[in-house]
């Protein structure tokens, strides 16, 4: 059994420092095209783009994969399950954005986003969130080590991605899949939360596990995720 970590939009796989040393089971991080180890072009970047790196990875492990997936990971994560389902333990969604069948990301998203999203959604370099809202966004728990830690380190974000139609259909296979809802999220708020959820078991089961954390729990709160995460793979 091994972890893949999917970080959301603005991420890289840098995120999950501070949580996989606290994982039972071996992880890996991967950063998805458009950042980090794999440059691509922020204009021309499609969710399947992100799903073909993510499959990538699955084949390249041995066994059973846990697919942790963060914030926007939640557009990938289905498109992965209809391509390599058999490989799949589980699929974990935290605070993740999962549209229904059809709408796309910007659809279900807070106003202040979809803001900077019609700002910039032409921009061949994608955009960055200015600081101020990005520290609103990921880091409304954390002290100012912790948000150093992310602010330092966010990237411009793809917005192509987040205005195409969402794709469910790789959730009828009956992998077991698990919510991690935050209960002091301000960028996926819990509302919206149970919106996603609510989405997620019209296609099937769906357990929900609750954390007190903001929207960046793997930096804020590292050893409770990590709980959650180790239950699940011993299970």
């Amino acid at each position: 059994m091994r972890f893949l970590l999917i970080h959301g939009g603005a991420h890289g796989a840098w995120c999950w420092e501070r949580l996989v040393p606290f994982l039972e089971q071996p992880a890996l991080a991967i950063d998805l095209p458009g950042r980090g180890d794999s440059p691509a072009d922020l204009g021309a970047i499609t969710t399947n783009d992100w799903a073909d790196a993510v499959i990538k990875s699955i084949e390249a492990m041995e066994g059973d994969v846990v697919l942790v997936g963060h914030s926007l990971a939640g557009i990938t994560m289905p498109r992965v399950a209809d391509r390599v389902s058999s490989r799949l333990a589980h699929l974990v969604w935290i605070s993740c954005s999962v549209p229904p069948e059809g709408k796309a990301t910007l659809d279900v998203l807070t106003p202040e986003i979809r803001a900077i999203a019609s700002a910039n959604r032409d921009s061949p370099e994608g955009s960055r969130l200015p600081e101020e809202v990005a520290r609103k966004m990921f880091c409304s728990d954390m002290n100012e080590e912790q948000a150093r830690f992310v602010l330092d380190r966010l990237v411009p974000e793809a917005w192509g991605p987040m205005l195409e139609p969402t794709r469910l259909a790789g959730l009828s296979h009956g992998v077991p899949s698990t919510y991690v809802r935050l209960l002091q999220d301000v960028t996926v708020t819990p509302d919206l939360q149970d919106r996603m959820i609510a989405t997620l078991r019209g296609c099937g089961p769906c357990d929900v596990v609750e954390i007190d954390s903001g929207h960046n729990v793997m930096v804020s709160q590292p050893e409770a995720l990590a709980r959650v995460l180790n239950e699940i793979a011993a299970s």
